[in-house]
């Protein structure tokens, strides 16, 4: 009698597997039977284009929605998450984009909030003081416990988040856009602490739609599109290029549109701008159908730089021409009337009125010519709004929609349709395409081409340096809030040579 070769142990289930998830809201069919696993130590990033589902599908994981089909398990242990209460106490945190801390408490207070260590019906501060000490000391960071979280960096208060996470003995981390407003050196840190999570056995969700990132953090990559698993890919066997086309769904021949460039005379021209010790002593120049990308690192004087020439602060001394015409720009209203747009960093808090309808938006700097005795023609208004909305491909349910419940990418082009109406002869875009998918990013770099094309002079803020490297002309960097160096022709530039100068 043969003896039986020895049977080899049944492969280990995911640390997470959602199978069949459907989840649907009213008109919006937004979860199509998602399948979706995550591995104990690993980072999976997940990708796709705006609306295409991966919040949804991470809010089903995090029990803020109920999915209307499909199952979840965690160690192959079936899991029912009828709240977010639920999905923590399965081990389940999802550290969202817009931190979840109260401003007020101590770093310390808000890592136990809702579960402090009691003695005596008191809260045992010491032992408290010891356990946030020892997370903080797992994660190989320093942050200062006593410390109120709104006095702490964005850097900082994120590593308060991932301190809660692990507090609460979390396996399943989900990182919603954890990078947005680091710096890079931060950005660094994040990933050295995202390595110490996989050795200590925790799974990461990414969600970012920086594609260098994820090169740089990610083991597996999950790529959603229109509701629906598209793709899943170990990251070692995926190109960027193949990325991008299964975010889209088409073959894009370029992440960055070609354009022929016709230069013209100066059109925006800025002498010895100065503000404190955050901008001094700037001068620029943006001529006519030309897109000068203005970078450095954060803190560098970019925003501010840009806040001075559209006159939202007041500038201790310099010079502003538009077409060689000296402007008296004291206030954003002056900057509107003399034909400069800005479309702010934060789209959200100083771009749009996310309360209001999308036609309202639209209309705000247009409403000396969308009025009358006072009273906004609103047929008008809708109108107007109508047509940008077929030329920018906005996607919104009406024009009564609030702006607030769009994608990014779309609250983006509303912001951008209401400088368009203006026929500003100088936009300044800051941060363009931030916490854009790259579906969308494209749509906006052939809108700010055609712009160029049309003789509109851009001025263009980004961190992104693939991005300045691909749309800009010509490239000034700043440092300290001065310009420590011009590079006259982009196409021959590197994001070395940037750097050097961002450091100078």
């Amino acid at each position: 009698m043969t003896a039986s070769a020895p049977s080899s142990p049944p492969p280990l289930a995911p640390l997470l597997e959602m199978r069949g998830i459907v989840k649907s809201f009213p008109g919006v069919q937004a979860l199509c039977g998602v399948n979706f696993s995550l591995k104990t130590g690993e980072v999976l990033a997940l990708l796709g284009e705006n609306g295409a589902g991966k919040s949804t599908l991470m809010k089903v994981l995090g029990g803020a929605f109920r999915a209307d089909a499909g199952t979840i398990a965690i160690d192959g242990v079936a899991q029912h998450f009828a709240s977010p209460q639920d999905s923590r106490r399965a081990g389940v945190a999802v550290i969202y984009q817009e931190f979840n801390l109260v401003p007020g408490l101590t770093a310390c207070e808000n890592i136990f909030l809702g579960q402090e260590p009691t003695r005596a019906g008191f809260v045992a501060q010491t032992q408290e003081r010891r356990q946030a000490a020892e997370l903080f000391q797992r994660l190989g960071v320093e942050v200062d416990l006593d410390a109120p979280c709104r006095r702490l960096t964005t850097a900082q208060q994120q590593l308060v988040e991932i301190a809660k996470a692990l507090a609460f003995q979390a396996r399943i981390i989900v990182m919603d856009e954890p990078s947005a407003a680091l710096t890079s050196h931060e950005v660094g840190r994040l990933f050295a602490i995202i390595e110490e999570l996989k050795r200590q056995g925790i799974g990461v969700v990414y969600i970012s739609h920086r594609l260098d990132e994820i090169f740089t953090v990610a083991d597996r990559v999950t790529v959603l599109r229109d509701g629906l698993n598209v793709g899943e890919r170990p990251i070692a066997q995926v190109t960027r290029q193949e990325l991008i086309e299964l975010m889209v769904g088409r073959e894009l021949s370029d992440e960055f549109p070609k354009r022929a460039t016709t230069i013209g005379p100066p059109r925006l021209e800025v002498t010895g701008l100065r503000r404190g010790r955050a901008v001094r002593d700037v001068s620029l120049s943006v001529r006519r159908g030309e897109i000068v990308a203005l970078t450095g690192l954060v803190g560098a004087g970019r925003t501010e730089t840009v806040r001075l020439i559209f006159g939202a602060d007041p500038r201790d001394a310099g010079e502003i021409r538009l077409d060689g015409r000296l402007l008296a720009i004291r206030s954003p209203r002056d900057a509107i009337a003399a034909g400069i747009g800005l479309l702010t960093e934060d789209r959200k808090l100083q771009g749009l009125v996310l309360g209001h309808a999308v036609r309202e938006n639209f209309g705000l700097p247009n409403l000396n010519w969308l009025s009358r005795g006072g009273f906004v023609k609103l047929r008008r208004e809708r109108d107007e709004y109508a047509r940008y909305v077929a030329t920018l491909r906005i996607k919104a349910s009406s024009a009564e929609q609030r702006a607030g419940t769009l994608s990014g990418g779309n609250q983006q082009k509303v912001v951008l349709a209401k400088w368009l109406a203006r026929n500003c002869d100088v936009l300044i875009f800051d941060e363009p395409t931030r916490g854009i998918d790259v579906g969308a990013k494209y749509e906006i770099y052939l809108l700010m081409n055609e712009l160029a094309a049309q003789g509109k002079a851009i001025l263009m803020i980004s961190s992104e340096l693939p991005e300045v490297l691909g749309m800009a002309d010509r490239i000034l960097v700043l440092h300290e809030g001065r310009v420590t160096g011009e590079i006259a022709d982009a196409r021959t530039a590197t994001q070395e040579q940037i750097m050097k100068l961002a450091i100078a």
